[in-house]
């Protein structure tokens, strides 16, 4: 039997260039920068005193008041996130009719879920008792919550949970997403990922692993993936969500068409539990499962929207991976969505994916910000935005745990 084809009807971010898909990548084509001095809580004595935030966060009309101030951050950005695709693919605010809410569902995952509302609630534990701690703590902590509140807001009842596989989570959420409708058990599936890691146990614990830049002298310089000084990974926060559904579904009820999905693939390392295997090995058993999986060929891919965080071994371990595969690198454009916007580890690969599917709308790939002293790489790394045709485009995510994803989006012809 045939699998269903599954297009790109709605996208809906929360980002630190703010929550509009289109005002977020025209501050990418231009090369901003949406990283500074983190505000959200003190952290003067911290080695890193920096992050790609989530400024002045309203949730508006998408999220009940009292809802709004009880909810993990982790948790609203999924809300927000989500209906924000849904109101783009004309399902929000009045879910049609004729929908079939059991043949619709919800995957959106975290890395870490509600790590600031775990560790509010430890320290209200240790000063003034059980009896005081909130009884949503373990609803609010949970990766799958996102997900369950938005089911119960819009009433889809179909596939619903949530997948953490560290950074790769999104990439992990939409290909789960993406099969669901291959194999015919739902018709409309929103999917991507939803990470708030900015509290002071966040900052110390990614600083105790030594992985992050210390550019607190020039945050907007310090995520610079590939550049020879780079230093380290710039935390993030937001959330990346996309409303796939089948071309069937789609065309009957005249939703708007962005992209196809073509396909995507999961491998691990098997290696180390936060270092990438130098050679490259698992992100090549990967690209080559996705291309299978997309039913085309190396030669065919126009642009890879890369993981490259900025850390001295991850950045090339990508790229020796890529190499193995992709033959002829010079007619590839290749880039880093997380020099202007960070790492937001488990939603990285859903913002991402909305950055590779403008690319591939508006005919414009966004540059690589500070990349100023390069690696030798042999792919094409702009440094400005550049004009480009992009019919086929793959979008990596690995994650701690040596979790490797790739998801492949094609330009939509009927």
């Amino acid at each position: 039997m045939s699998k269903k084809r599954v297009v790109v009807t709605g996208m809906g971010i929360v980002s630190c260039f703010g929550n509009d898909v289109h005002a977020f990548y025209q501050k990418l084509l231009a090369g901003e920068s949406g990283v500074g001095p983190i505000s959200l809580f003190d952290c003067a004595d911290y080695p890193t005193r920096f992050a790609a935030e989530v400024k002045d966060f309203d949730p508006g009309h998408y999220i009940d008041k009292k809802q709004a101030r009880r909810v993990d951050r982790c948790i609203s950005f999924s809300l927000v996130a989500g209906k924000r695709a849904m109101e783009m693919a004309k399902l929000f605010p009045e879910v049609p009719e004729h929908l079939d809410k059991s043949r619709c569902g919800v995957i959106i995952g975290s890395g870490i879920g509600g790590m600031s509302t775990f560790a509010e609630n430890v320290q209200i534990l240790n000063e003034k008792g059980h009896r005081k701690i909130t009884p949503f703590l373990i609803p609010f902590i949970l990766t799958n919550m996102g997900s369950g509140l938005l089911a119960m807001d819009v009433g889809f009842m179909g596939p619903n949970y949530s997948i953490s596989t560290a950074c790769a989570t999104s990439n992990n959420c939409i290909i789960a997403a993406a099969e669901h409708i291959r194999n015919g058990e739902a018709d409309v599936m929103v999917c991507g990922g939803s990470e708030a890691p900015l509290s002071p146990i966040g900052l110390a614990g990614f600083c105790a692993l030594k992985a992050l830049s210390t550019r607190n002298d020039a945050p907007a310089d310090a995520s610079r993936p590939w550049d020879k000084n780079r230093d380290g990974f710039v935390m993030a926060e937001g959330a990346g969500i996309l409303v796939l559904e089948s071309l069937e579904h789609a065309q009957k009820r005249n939703a708007p068409i962005f992209a196809e999905y073509l396909g995507g693939a999961l491998s691990c390392d098997a290696h180390h539990m936060t270092d990438p295997r130098k050679d490259g090995a698992g992100i090549s058993l990967c690209l080559n499962k996705a291309l299978v999986d997309a039913g085309i060929t190396a030669d065919k891919v126009d642009y890879i929207n890369a993981h490259a965080t900025s850390t001295p071994a991850g950045d090339m371990c990508e790229i020796t991976g890529c190499l193995d595969v992709f033959k002829q690198p010079e007619r590839i454009v290749l880039n880093s969505t997380k020099s202007m916007i960070g790492h937001s580890l488990g939603a990285a690969g859903g913002l991402e994916a909305i950055a590779v599917i403008q690319a591939i709308l508006t005919g414009m790939i966004h540059p690589n910000r500070n990349l100023e002293d390069a690696e030798d790489i042999p792919f094409q790394l702009p440094r400005t935005a550049m004009s480009r045709t992009v019919e086929t485009a793959v979008s990596n995510s690995f994650g701690f745990g040596g979790h490797n994803s790739a998801v492949i989006f094609g330009r939509w012809r009927n």
